[in-house]
């Protein structure tokens, strides 16, 4: 059986989703309100990370915060919709 047929769905309690963003950034306040619902909803968990202290993740998404990754990739940036994050995981 081919490895592209063996592969299993993740499970939404084995995704992870990372938050990128910064203090005082309105639309990641309201990214985090959504990454919050959504994985209290789903049994995914999600970490939040500080583009400010982060050399590597400003000069990648300086431009695009908040940006969204799932399992390290991106997702997506600037407004967070609950269903797409939904689907995303599994879910």
């Amino acid at each position: 059986m081919s490895a592209l047929l063996r592969r299993t769905k993740k499970r939404p309690a084995d995704r992870v989703v990372t938050l990128v963003g910064k203090p005082g950034c309105h639309l990641c306040e309201d990214a985090r309100a959504v990454v919050s619902a959504v994985c209290e909803e789903t049994g995914a968990s999600w970490v939040e990370k500080d583009i400010t202290q982060d050399e590597e993740l400003y000069k990648e998404y300086w431009e695009q915060i908040p940006v969204v990754l799932i399992d390290d990739e991106q997702h997506t940036f600037w407004r967070v919709d609950p269903g797409r994050l939904r689907k995303a995981l599994g879910a």
